[in-house]
């Protein structure tokens, strides 16, 4: 759908300043843009910093900022539904820190696993995505406790938002369109601000079954939706993060929502092409054809979020 309060003149300007903190990270290297053909790009987030996702560079610059402000946390915590908790174990353990991280009970074990095997205590909640942030939030309020959010209204989730500002500042050439994965939003609000600040259409990219900006969008307002699940577990989310939000509402262009069946082909378009891209990274391949005439653009560039997270959703899937 086309956003009907667009209007990119309203949205702040991305923030420079987490890229110094990034560039003197070790291991830190811009990850790489692929030319598909036919005026298609793919920035491919399946190895950065260590991690098969990018949730890193959100994850680094919000520890980063939430020690400066409280150097006595010891405890880091954090909701997800796979990548972002692991970014969070991960710079636990780099900085230090304990991790814990709530998880829904239809997280897979696979990435339950790789959580746990950053060092972090994983709790699987009886729930949903949104009653493992409840709870999160709960336990992020204790002494010593931080609650590392890339959803709601705190700081932190504030500060994911402008960590993820490195990626779109990586860019070296300029582009008609960006497609981004939605999920909470706050991925596709750090794209909404390079797009504004660049003249660059963002349209963001929604599994069908949790298409929460694109119904807060026609709402004019945030609304949950009920997200019966999807293999796009990244995506798989009720509703948008308010921190993000503003952004979102007036700095995305438009929105796509696309099926499970779908990415699985996309999956394995990419595969063949040597790009193993997991489910949420695949969504914005998986968009190309079921565009409307007025998101078309000629230059193309998708953002695909993760690797394979799910190894055995994976083989299952490009086999």
């Amino acid at each position: 759908m086309i956003n009907p309060a667009y209007a990119p003149e309203d949205v702040p300007a991305p923030s420079g300043e987490a890229l110094a903190f990034h560039r003197a990270l070790p291991g830190y290297a811009p990850t790489p843009v692929h030319d598909l053909g036919g005026g298609v790009f793919v920035k491919d987030e399946s190895d950065r910093l260590g991690l098969p996702a990018f949730k890193v560079l959100g994850v680094s610059w919000a520890v980063e900022q939430t020690l400066r402000t409280e150097p006595s946390v010891r405890t880091l915590v954090a909701a997800s539904a796979g990548n972002h908790g692991r970014a969070v174990a991960h710079v636990a353990a780099q900085r230090g820190l304990r991790a814990r991280i709530f998880l829904p009970e239809r997280s897979l074990p696979a990435r339950r696993e790789a959580i746990a095997g950053e060092g972090a205590d994983v709790v699987v909640v009886n729930g949903t995505y949104e009653d493992a942030v409840r709870l999160a939030a709960e336990e992020g309020a204790r002494p010593g406790f931080a609650e590392l959010a890339d959803v709601g209204s705190s700081r932190p989730a504030h500060w994911v938002i402008d960590g993820y500002a490195t990626l779109f500042a990586e860019l070296d050439d300029r582009y008609d369109a960006i497609l981004v994965p939605v999920g909470v939003g706050s991925l596709a609000a750090a794209a909404a601000r390079y797009g504004a600040a660049t003249g660059t259409a963002v349209i963001g990219v929604e599994p069908d079954v949790a298409a929460c900006l694109t119904a807060s969008l026609a709402a004019g307002e945030p609304v949950a939706v009920d997200t019966p699940g999807t293999a796009m577990a990244g995506l798989d989310c009720a509703e948008v993060s308010e921190a993000a939000w503003p952004t979102l509402r007036a700095g995305i262009t438009g929105t796509v929502a696309v099926t499970d069946s779908q990415v699985v082909e996309a999956m394995r378009a990419l595969a063949a092409r040597g790009l193993a891209i997991g489910q949420s990274g695949a969504a914005p391949y998986a968009a190309l054809p079921v565009l409307e005439h007025e998101l078309r653009r000629e230059r193309m560039l998708l953002v695909a979020t993760e690797g394979p997270t799910d190894p055995e959703g994976y083989a299952a899937a490009v086999a």
